[in-house]
């Protein structure tokens, strides 16, 4: 029985003088030991306590992340010193004073919001800018979880990733500004190149026209003018495809019924890319109508079709084809496009084919295959800029040795096309009618004194303004004007759209017809123009003018 744990307890028993005394022994060894175990595992648990606490202290202290209570007001009740290391201010700088003061005004707001969701849920990743000691400041990236009536916050330091970031897109824009600065080189250099031999021929012909004129021959000057005016005619169409690459050109979008558009300049193609060239057209049945410049459309479809007869010297075929397309959310993902109905018009080709490096370059201004002198390079940039600016996209499709497709997506007409006005043949101008009247503003005097000259030819009364406050003068007063006509870019302190709109408010039903060198956003709203007004890109061929003229004073 020894080596165990009793419990003895004696008591007297019987007559006190018989000095008797009943003993009692009861085994605890049990209790004992489940005694000493609790003792040890208290002492235990002790250990582990002061353990994790010492570990706790150690994470607070040593840890590189700023750790933070706040309550609810977001008063700081306690910081690390991380947060010391990281903003400089010590825990008797922060404890007991809102966070709001060590923060930068402009992220007190999104703190703020931070601050009401962490009261009563995990809050997710912010990122705000605490103020420095010093003076500077400190990106904080931030997570929090409540506790009861306490917030627990941990905040990673991430101002030199925030620089690290800056500074690529620092360097990114550079590297664009770098690749736009090679661009406007080359497209320079091109335009240069070309439009000093188009002055050449200009100003040569006009100098040989005054030396026959002086020597009285004057059986040269037509031949001398013919080459001046087809000189000229070159210089327009490059600004225009210029203008069709940049997107800025003028559109005239009409409901274009794109079969009978093919078919009618079929025989120009056929005539264009030569006899070697087999060329056939697949007009889709019941093909949708395209809202879209149908003349930049000839011109798209003839340069596409130009491009391929250059890729098969030996000769080979060419297909025209059209079909409705209707793309849905992956497919015009696919397609850089929006979902919707879109008309298709592929030109495809059995010749050289491309490299996926030469597709990535082939809509860059002045980027040619073809031999010095050959080609401009701005053929497949304007097919782009009309598919971009009429609201499509082109793609093109191709492998070498296997011939090229490239596609022009327009986007669909919802109604009918103006069959009789696509057959219109305008007839040619009329004289004026008494006392009909035309304003022309244009800071460029000659531009004022050949169109003043084809007004009063055609029995206008001409009134000429030089810029938009002498135009917007006259606007309001009591002259009679049927038709204003003026340039897009005007000094006196408003464009031509602002003085007509000006305009407009004392005449309502005033007609206006820009005469510009591109079409600038205050005109063109994507491709459309207002009720009543038109665009005549410079330069025009003054008949082309006269007949304007005489279409929008007759419209009602």
């Amino acid at each position: 029985m020894f080596g165990r744990w009793f419990d003895v307890r004696a008591l007297r028993i019987g007559d006190p003088a018989d000095h008797r005394v009943a003993i009692f022994f009861s085994d605890i060894n049990d209790r004992k030991g489940m005694e000493e175990a609790l003792r040890r595992l208290n002492d235990t648990l002790e250990q582990q306590v002061q353990k994790r606490t010492q570990e706790r202290d150690r994470l607070w202290s040593n840890t590189q992340d700023i750790q933070v209570i706040v309550d609810g007001k977001g008063v700081f009740q306690a910081v690390n010193p991380a947060f010391t290391a990281i903003l400089g201010w010590t825990s008797e700088d922060a404890v007991g004073k809102p966070l709001f003061e060590f923060l930068i005004p402009d992220d007190e707001g999104l703190t703020d919001r931070a601050l009401q969701h962490a009261r009563v849920q995990s809050l997710p990743v912010i990122e705000n800018r605490y103020r420095h000691k010093d003076g500077g400041f400190r990106w904080i990236s931030w997570v929090a979880a409540p506790d009861g009536d306490l917030i627990y916050a941990s905040g990673r330091h991430i101002t030199a990733e925030k620089e690290q970031a800056e500074a690529l897109l620092t360097t990114e824009e550079a590297l664009r500004q770098s690749q736009k600065m090679e661009a406007v080189g080359q497209l320079t250099g091109g335009l240069a190149h070309d439009f000093n031999n188009l002055l050449a021929g200009i100003s040569g012909s006009l100098e040989l026209m005054q030396k026959r004129i002086d020597q009285g021959r004057f059986t040269d000057v037509d031949r001398y003018m013919t080459v001046a005016q087809g000189a000229a005619k070159r210089a327009a169409a490059l600004t225009h495809r210029l203008l069709a690459f940049s997107r800025r050109q003028t559109l005239d979008p009409k409901p274009t019924n794109v079969n009978r558009l093919i078919t009618g300049m079929e025989e120009l193609v056929r005539r264009t890319v030569g006899p070697q060239i087999h060329m056939e057209v697949v007009g889709a049945a019941g093909i949708w109508p395209a809202l879209i410049d149908p003349g930049q459309l000839e011109n798209a479809l003839l340069n596409l079709c130009i491009n391929a007869r250059d890729a098969m010297p030996e000769g080979g075929r060419i297909t025209i084809e059209t079909a409705n397309k209707w793309l849905d959310d992956t497919g015009a993902r696919q397609h850089d496009m929006a979902p919707g109905q879109y008309l298709s018009v592929c030109v495809t080709d059995t010749g050289t084919g491309m490299s996926p490096s030469l597709i990535a370059k082939v809509f860059e201004p002045f980027f040619t295959t073809k031999p010095l002198g050959q080609g401009t390079g701005l053929g497949l940039s304007m097919v782009y800029g009309f598919a971009k600016q009429s609201g499509g996209q082109v793609r093109i499709y191709s492998e070498v040795g296997e011939g090229s497709t490239i596609c022009l997506y327009l986007p669909r007409h919802y109604g009918e096309t103006d069959e009789d006005d696509l057959a219109q043949k305008i007839d040619e101008a009329s004289r004026a009618e008494q006392g009909e009247t035309v304003l022309i503003v244009d800071d460029e005097p000659s531009v004022r004194m050949l169109v003043t000259e084809v007004l009063e030819d055609l029995g206008y009364t001409a009134i000429e303004a030089g810029d938009s406050a002498a135009g917007l003068k006259v606007l309001q007063s009591d002259v009679r004007i049927d038709l204003l006509v003026t340039d897009v870019g005007l000094p006196g302190g408003m464009n031509g759209r602002q003085m007509a709109d000006a305009g407009r408010e004392r005449r309502p039903g005033l007609k206006v017809l820009f005469i510009t060198g591109y079409a600038e956003n205050s005109v063109i709203t994507n491709g459309h123009l207002d009720p009543s007004m038109q665009v005549l890109t410079k330069p025009f061929a003054m008949d082309a003018l006269a007949l304007r003229i005489k279409d929008l004073i007759r419209t009602p």
